[in-house]
């Protein structure tokens, strides 16, 4: 005598076609989440230089002439490391990302680019750009608390936009900011520093004004 299986039904035949499309999806959702960790500096939770290239592309195409890219530096940061030690220092870009990141705002993009490096990319009118950028200047010059102490900080800025440099080219922005915030940094007077065209025009090696760690006289011969 034959032994009758019962016939599959109709829901157990759902289920199991639906498993292997649930682990896809559920593999697709680990890989996109460690994509996007993969782009975010881990000690300031900022974007790093991929994700924000990225970003800040979209930003400066969308909004034109309204867009306005910044460039920071932290002042005397290897001074403060060696007085307070590197777990400060940590503490200090740590807390100075966040800052961006508010002062960014939720539209806007705020990444660490490369040891004491910031950068943001916000939308911003021509005539508002100057209260914006005194709130920046002011927000990031707020004492950091570190344990039972208040550090004092400073931050060198420079901002580049299209309408001043006559290009929507994310490169070119940031080199006219990085060289404005130099100026800034070397002269220390003012909030910030502007870019013009002339800024734009600032030799680099490999993306990087002359000057900055990796461009030295080796780097120019490479």
């Amino acid at each position: 005598m034959a032994l009758r299986l019962p016939a599959p039904q109709p829901l157990a035949i759902a289920v199991a076609a639906a498993v292997p499309t649930t682990l896809w999806i559920a593999d697709g959702v680990v890989m996109r989440r460690r994509l996007a960790a993969a782009r975010r500096d881990p000690l300031t939770g900022l974007l790093a230089r991929d994700g924000y290239t990225r970003a800040a592309t979209q930003l400066v195409a969308r909004h034109g002439d309204h867009a306005l890219v910044v460039f920071l530096d932290v002042v005397d940061f290897k001074a403060l490391n060696d007085r307070y030690g590197h777990a400060a220092g940590d503490r200090v870009l740590a807390e100075l990302g966040a800052r961006l990141a508010q002062w960014a705002g939720p539209r806007g993009v705020a990444a660490r680019l490369h040891g004491d490096e910031l950068a943001a990319a916000v939308r911003s009118p021509v005539h508002r750009r100057g209260a914006r950028l005194a709130q920046l200047h002011r927000a990031l010059h707020q004492p950091v608390r570190i344990d039972s102490v208040l550090v004092d900080v400073g931050v060198s800025i420079g901002a580049a936009s299209p309408s001043d440099l006559h290009t929507r080219d994310l490169p070119q922005l940031l080199r006219g900011a990085d060289a404005a915030m130099y100026e800034h940094k070397r002269e220390r007077t003012g909030h910030y520093r502007l870019a013009t065209p002339a800024h734009a025009a600032t030799p680099t090696v490999n993306g990087r004004r002359l000057g900055r760690p990796g461009t030295g006289p080796q780097s120019l011969a490479a």
